[in-house]
């Protein structure tokens, strides 16, 4: 069991660092070519400035 553990926790890791390089790679992206970036907060849709 351990290591169905370890490997899951290995690929958790794995999936959250690749969110957060695609995270930032669109902010650069967004950046570059003056985009706004369009999220959800607080249940409305909103746009933001990067």
């Amino acid at each position: 069991m351990k290591k169905k553990e370890a490997k899951k926790d290995i690929l958790e890791e794995k999936l959250l660092k690749g969110l957060d390089l695609a995270y930032e790679r669109m902010i650069a992206e967004k950046r570059k070519n003056n985009q706004k970036i369009v999220v959800r907060r607080e249940g409305k849709i909103v746009t933001i400035n990067p």
